[in-house]
């Protein structure tokens, strides 16, 4: 099943693509995408509703914004350095344990609305990402058990400002958390429309110009290992996001570097996971 949010900013309602691509409003199931949703085996609830309700649901026309496909979760936690290529172009050592960063769930957006580069920005980068939705609540999972946590994937976006990032002192979060910095969708997708999510092909591309193209598999740190290596530390709610990391072709690895301006359009995919389109603009 592939779950949507469609309406305008901060007024979403639940909805879900269909197969035929069309879109459908699902609100007269009760529930949005939300912690309580995903923590309560709501999804196949939602499916069996689907099998007695789909035909006298509303169709949502494809004028109507999609919004971020889950209400806003408890954490966004990010995986850093996840493609070794990656690590040698933006100079760093591949590591040895999953490299990990906060990114503040505020920054979510829609999948096509706008990317807003900060005020005194002038290093905004790009990076295509796999995401994934928690489900189950996740402590001390093992690696075996990690994907039964997971309730779906996608695409993400995780926009970074590199000045605020690298040269400001502490952490990565100031340069990860911008307002507009985490565009999410166009859906969610459960594993059974996925498959493998460490064989994925994921693309980005600027002005038309094709600036990533990786896959999956060249994770340093597969889906599994990540979900129980951060269930080690803290506990994983459902709906929260894990982002796992970006392959080669960022603005920062370019010679010279190349980053984000006004009037700019990223485009974004991944295998099964749809497209997504932002313009950049100005902070006004």
């Amino acid at each position: 099943m592939k779950l949507i949010r469609f309406g305008a900013i901060n007024e979403e309602k639940p909805g879900v693509l269909l197969t035929n691509g069309t879109k459908i409003d699902v609100s007269a199931f009760g529930q949005d995408y939300d912690e309580a949703f995903f923590g309560s085996n709501a999804i196949h609830k939602l499916q069996s509703w689907l099998e007695n309700n789909q035909d006298s649901c509303p169709i949502v026309g494809d004028d109507v914004r999609l919004g971020p496909p889950l209400s806003r979760p408890s954490k966004i936690v990010c995986v850093g350095l996840n493609y070794a290529k990656h690590a040698a172009e933006s100079g760093m050592d591949i590591p040895e344990e999953p490299v990990l960063f906060f990114k503040a769930s505020s920054a979510i957006v829609g999948p096509n609305d706008p990317i807003v580069i900060p005020k005194g920005s002038e290093k905004t980068d790009w990076e295509v990402e796999l995401a994934l939705v928690i489900g189950q609540k996740a402590s001390y999972v093992s690696e075996k058990d990690a994907l039964n946590h997971v309730a779906g994937y996608v695409l993400h976006n995780d926009v970074s400002e590199r000045a605020f990032q690298l040269e400001r002192s502490g952490q990565w979060v100031k340069g990860k958390s911008c307002d507009t910095f985490a565009p999410i969708g166009p859906f969610i997708a459960t594993p059974d429309e996925i498959g493998d999510p460490n064989n994925l092909n994921l693309w980005l591309k600027l002005n038309g110009e094709e600036m990533q193209n990786s896959n999956t598999s060249d994770f340093i740190f597969n889906i599994q290992h990540v979900v129980s290596y951060i269930s080690q530390f803290m506990t994983l709610l459902p709906g929260d996001i894990i982002s796992t990391g970006t392959p080669f072709g960022v603005g920062l690895g370019l010679k010279p570097p190349r980053y984000l301006k006004n009037g700019d359009v990223v485009e974004l995919g991944i295998e099964g996971l749809g497209v997504s389109k932002q313009t950049c603009i100005a902070y006004k």
